[in-house]
């Protein structure tokens, strides 16, 4: 509760319309290049990929120290995970979001670390 309201912790954006957009828990949300990063936004875009069965995003140090977005990635055939499907999948997000919010780095996984509940523990991937 903050001054007798509850605080869900969860971030909206309002666009021209009026209309609410969620954008993800406050907690999961990042900065880079100075600007605010939803892996809901990002995770999004992965999974419209035909090859993505699921997409969980956080961020991670790049080689200058700063932060960039990292995308975890379940392929529906895991032998077909390569560098030539990762670009492929850079480009595929670059297609569709801000140039800030485009993964720079994607990981390929068998599987995403979840609760019993079947939520990704992000924290286990940071």
């Amino acid at each position: 509760m903050r001054d007798g309201w509850f605080f869900s912790g969860d971030k909206y954006r309002v666009d021209a319309d009026g209309y609410y957009w969620y954008a993800g828990r406050s907690d999961d949300m990042f900065r880079v290049s100075g600007e605010w990063v939803s892996p809901i936004e990002v995770e999004s875009a992965l999974i419209e990929h035909p090859a993505v069965l699921e997409a969980a995003v956080v961020a991670r140090p790049g080689a200058d120290g700063l932060s960039v977005t990292c995308a975890f990635v379940t392929i529906k055939e895991p032998a077909a995970a390569s560098e030539a499907l990762a670009s492929e999948l850079q480009q595929f997000a670059a297609d569709r979001l801000a140039r800030y919010m485009r993964p720079r780095r994607i990981e390929f996984c068998d599987e995403l670390p979840k609760t019993a509940t079947g939520k990704v523990q992000r924290y286990k991937l940071r």
